[in-house]
C-alpha cells in the first residue's frame, strides 16, 4: 500500500525542515544517506542514550507510558548485565502526544541530543512523519508499535518493525471471519488514518476473493469516544460479523467495544491485531464485553511465554515497577531494548548500518518474545494466536498460521 504522494511530500519536507537542527546540534551526524552514525556513537565513553518517542499524553498516553517503562525495565536488566559494549544505558523519552509534528520535533531534538537509536512511536502517521528525520541523522529507528505497510521498505530503507504489521493483521482477520465465523458480509469500523484506511484496505483484498462483501465503512476520529452514529450505521447494514480498528487503546477501544456489547448489533464483534489488550477489556467492563474476537502476538501468563526465562524475568520486573503484568505493547518495548542491544553486541558497534544489518534477515533465541527471527526487509515474526473474551478474561483459542509470504509483504 503506497502513502499518498501529498503525504510523502510532507513528510520529506518536514525531514528537510528538521535536519538542519537535528544534525547540527548533534555533532556526529552524516549529511545524507542511511549508512552514517548516529549521534552518540563517535563517543567512546560514556552512557548510550537511547531515545523513546510516545505518547505520554492523550487518547494513548497510559499505553505509551507503559511501553516506555518497559523499556527502563529492560534497559536496567541490560545495563545490570554490563551495558552495550561495555557502557550503560540511558533511556531519553519524548512525548508525541499522538501527533505527526511533536513527533517530528521529538525526533530532532533526540538527534541533537545524541542518541544512538530511537524506539517507538504508537501510532503509524508519527512513525511514518519521523522517518525522514531519523534516516537524514543517521539513528536507526526500532519501531515497536506502529502497523502501517508503508512503514518497511519506503522512507526509511533499515527500518525494523516488532509489531505484526496491517499485511499480517488482515491475514488473520480475513482468515477468522471466513473460515471460523463463515461471515458473507462485513462491516468496518475504522480509525480515520494511516493506520486503519491501509487496513481497510488489506482486508478487503483478504475478503473479496472469498466473496464476501463489505456491507458498510464507517470510519471515526483516533480521538473518538462516542460511535453511536456509525454503529447506529452499522446495524441499519446488518453485516454477518464486524471488523474494527481502533488504536486508541485507552480510550476509544474500550469506549467502542463497550458500546458495540450494549448496541444489540448481534454479528461477532472482530477487533484488529493488537487492539485488545486487559487492559482494554478492563476499562470496557470485563464480562460486559465477552465474545468480543481478536489476535494477538503475546500474553504473559500463557504458554508458550510462560516457559520463557527472558520473559519471567521482564514480566516479574515490571509488576515490581508497575505493579501490573506487562500486555502485548509492553514487551514489545522491551523487545526492542532486547534485540537492539544483541544486535549492537554482534556488529561491536553502535552505528546505524552495522546494527541494521545484524537484524535484518537474523534470529534471536530466548527473548522475551521467545525465539525471533526478522525478514530481509526487518519485520519480526512471530506466532499470532486469535483470541476471545471470557468471564472478562482472555480466552486464547488457536495459533492461526502466518505464511512466509504475508510477513514478507
Amino acid at each position: 500500500m503506497r502513502v499518498t504522494k501529498v503525504w510523502t511530500a510532507v513528510c520529506a519536507l518536514i525531514g528537510a525542515l528538521a535536519l538542519t537542527a537535528g544534525c547540527a546540534n548533534s555533532g556526529s551526524a552524516p549529511t545524507g544517506g542511511s549508512g552514517g552514525s548516529g549521534g552518540a556513537s563517535s563517543s567512546s565513553s560514556g552512557p548510550v542514550k537511547v531515545g523513546v518517542i510516545v505518547p505520554l499524553s492523550g487518547p494513548a498516553g497510559p499505553n505509551g507510558q507503559d511501553v516506555l517503562d518497559a523499556i527502563q525495565v529492560q534497559a536496567d536488566l541490560v545495563n545490570a548485565q554490563g551495558g552495550v559494549l561495555g557502557r550503560q544505558l540511558q533511556i531519553v523519552a519524548k512525548d508525541d502526544q499522538s501527533n505527526p509534528a511533536n513527533g517530528v520535533s521529538a525526533a530532532t531534538q533526540l538527534a541533537s541530543e545524541g542518541v544512538s537509536v530511537v524506539m517507538g512511536g504508537w501510532n503509524s502517521p508519527v512513525t511514518l512523519a519521523i522517518q525522514p528525520v531519523l534516516v537524514r541523522a543517521g539513528i536507526l529507528n526500532i519501531t515497536t508499535i506502529p502497523q502501517n505497510a508503508t512503514i518497511l521498505g519506503n522512507a526509511d530503507p533499515d527500518a525494523v518493525r516488532l509489531n505484526a504489521g496491517n499485511a499480517v493483521g488482515a491475514y488473520v482477520a480475513g482468515q477468522y471471519l471466513t473460515k471460523n465465523l463463515g461471515a458473507k458480509s462485513v462491516g468496518y469500523l475504522l480509525e480515520n488514518d494511516a493506520y486503519g484506511k491501509d487496513l481497510g484496505a488489506l482486508l478487503s483484498a483478504q475478503l473479496q476473493p472469498a466473496g464476501v462483501a463489505v456491507a458498510s465503512e464507517q470510519t471515526f476520529d483516533y480521538s473518538a469516544t462516542d460511535f453511536r452514529v456509525p454503529l447506529s450505521n452499522i446495524q441499519g447494514a446488518a453485516p454477518q460479523a464486524v471488523f474494527s480498528a481502533n488504536a486508541a487503546e485507552s480510550s476509544g477501544m474500550p469506549a467502542l467495544a463497550q458500546q458495540y456489547a450494549r448496541s444489540g448489533i448481534g454479528a461477532p464483534h472482530v477487533a484488529a491485531l493488537g487492539t485488545v489488550s486487559p487492559k482494554v477489556i478492563d476499562l470496557a467492563g470485563g464480562a460486559a464485553v465477552d465474545g468480543l474476537y481478536s489476535a494477538d502476538i503475546y500474553f504473559p501468563d500463557v504458554a508458550p511465554f510462560n516457559g520463557y526465562p527472558q520473559n519471567q524475568k521482564f514480566a516479574d520486573a515490571f509488576r515490581q515497577k508497575t505493579g501490573n503484568a506487562p500486555d502485548k505493547y509492553a514487551a514489545l518495548g522491551a523487545e526492542s531494548v532486547e534485540v537492539w542491544a544483541a544486535a549492537v553486541a554482534k556488529a561491536g558497534s553502535l552505528d546505524r548500518q552495522p546494527v541494521a544489518d545484524a537484524i535484518h534477515g537474523q534470529t534471536f533465541t530466548d527473548t522475551v518474545m521467545g525465539d525471533v527471527s526478522f525478514t530481509d526487509k526487518g519485520q519480526m515474526q512471530t506466532k499470532v494466536y486469535a483470541f476471545t473474551v471470557e468471564g472478562g478474561k482472555v480466552k486464547v483459542l488457536d495459533e492461526v498460521p502466518v505464511p512466509a509470504e504475508v510477513w514478507n509483504s
